[in-house]
């Protein structure tokens, strides 16, 4: 019984394989490499209906080029997916002619999918009509509802035609310019702290003061306006749903101030199991998302904070003064990058030497921070040992001068604790960056004028 079965599918493979092969090789039977389907602008196109077996998705484009789905419901779309789906119909190469006057398109299995495509300026669109898929080669028969020929269109659109109405909508449904937002509060289980931003640098407002890494706070806001939805739980929550994926109580919230907009944006998310869900004050959504976003919001204050001395670069540096001791030395840099004393003598310095010494002060990098309270007399700050001024000249000609003091050393430990003057916490940096500083003047001379100063002692 079961070989009289494999008998019959076998020569029913043989008779669809030779019907197939018959329309191959009908007509011209030459694969036409410039024939087009459909050889339209897809700038052109305003709305797209894409009618599958399991639903129909309607695509409609507004004035700002925006893609929206307006069936089976409304939301964003995702204006990559659907310009694929306009670019690829609406320029679409035969790949070979199969029949120019069909008797039955039911052989070809025609429609199973169509394609809609509305042009601005033209009454009617045009309609695709795809088929099955031809198991030779991959393509698919398709037709214009309009002609009468059958062809073969290429098979790379499955993927596309097989999307599904979650892979045509806008994942990133949160979505906000992060420059413009000036203040955050965070609260993540047991870590909280609030943030604003000043000019572009972002400091705590406790601990008060405390200058925070830009990055950091970059990356959680770029985290949260590209929070994607892995799953829509909801599309117009209710209070019910809320509470049911714990929303109201949530782990994660975090505050966003935007001055601009005139916003206050309230994000929640809260972990159940293996899944986060998310939703903000602006969205009717609840979305299930990837859990990624979190790590970056458990981050401890202390791993958020600046441990840089000073943020510069030091190739702006156009001036120096550095105070040690018994000398006091001022360089500024002058014509074709060359470094010069402004006293007590206009010549020339070491570049080297200078460049070495401020790209040292640029890399200082805190091991610890000691906050306030604090007696500075107890790091030998209430009379430093040294004193170091640096202008740099930024984008646009703006000036800024940084001012760091140097304590007292731990030479056992090989540690040094500084104060920047913009701050009223200290910096404990490694006390290997002394060993640059000039101990006095002739040290930061050109070497030449150092051997006549030997040669005529």
């Amino acid at each position: 019984m079961k070989f009289k079965t494999t008998l019959i599918l076998f020569a029913a493979f043989i008779v669809l394989l030779a019907f197939i092969l018959l329309f191959e090789f009908k007509g011209n039977g030459e694969k036409d490499e410039e024939a087009k389907l459909v050889s339209l602008s897809s700038d052109d196109i305003t709305k797209i209906i894409f009618k599958k077996p399991e639903e129909t998705l309607t695509f409609e484009k507004n004035e700002e080029g925006e893609w929206h789905i307006k069936e089976p419901l409304e939301a964003k779309a995702d204006k990559y997916e659907v310009d694929r789906l306009a670019d690829d119909f609406s320029d679409l190469r035969i790949e070979r002619v199969v029949e120019e006057m069909p008797e039955e398109l039911k052989k070809y299995e025609i429609p199973q999918k169509e394609i809609s495509l509305y042009f601005k300026d033209k009454e009617k669109p045009i309609k695709i009509l795809i088929g099955m898929e031809n198991p030779l080669d991959n393509t698919f028969f398709a037709k214009r509802d309009d002609e009468e020929k059958v062809v073969l269109i290429s098979g790379q659109l499955k993927s596309l035609m097989e999307k599904k109405l979650f892979d045509f909508r806008k994942k990133d449904i949160f979505k906000f310019e992060t420059d413009d937002v000036k203040n955050i509060k965070l609260r993540a289980k047991k870590i909280q702290w609030e943030a604003q931003k000043k000019e572009e640098e972002w400091f705590f407002k406790k601990p008060a003061g405390a200058l925070v890494k830009s990055s950091q706070i970059n990356d959680i806001l770029s985290s949260l306006s590209n929070l994607k939805a892995k799953n829509f739980v909801s599309e117009d929550k209710t209070q019910e749903e809320i509470k049911k994926y714990r929303l109201d109580t949530s782990e994660y919230q975090i505050t966003l101030s935007i001055p601009l907009e005139n916003q206050e944006v309230i994000f929640s998310l809260q972990k159940e199991e293996d899944k986060v869900y998310a939703t903000s004050s602006l969205s009717s959504k609840i979305v299930q998302t990837e859990d990624s976003v979190l790590s970056d919001l458990e981050k401890e204050t202390e791993e958020l904070r600046e441990k840089k001395v000073s943020d510069f670069y030091s190739w702006e540096a156009k001036k120096i003064r550095l105070k040690k001791g018994g000398i006091d030395i001022t360089v500024a840099k002058g014509e074709e990058d060359k470094w010069f004393f402004e006293n007590p003598l206009k010549e020339e310095a070491d570049k080297n030497k200078i460049e070495t010494f401020i790209r040292k002060i640029e890399s200082l990098e805190a091991d610890e921070l000691f906050d306030p309270p604090l007696d500075l007399k107890d790091h030998g700050l209430d009379e430093p040992q040294a004193e170091i001024k640096i202008w740099t000249e930024e984008d646009e000609g703006k000036t800024k001068e940084i001012t760091v003091y140097i304590g007292s050393e731990d030479e056992e430990a090989k540690k040094v604790v500084v104060k920047n003057a913009r701050f009223d916490y200290l910096f404990q940096v490694d006390s290997a960056f002394l060993e640059e500083f000039p101990k006095e003047l002739k040290d930061w001379k050109l070497q030449e004028k150092k051997e006549k100063e030997r040669e005529t002692s």
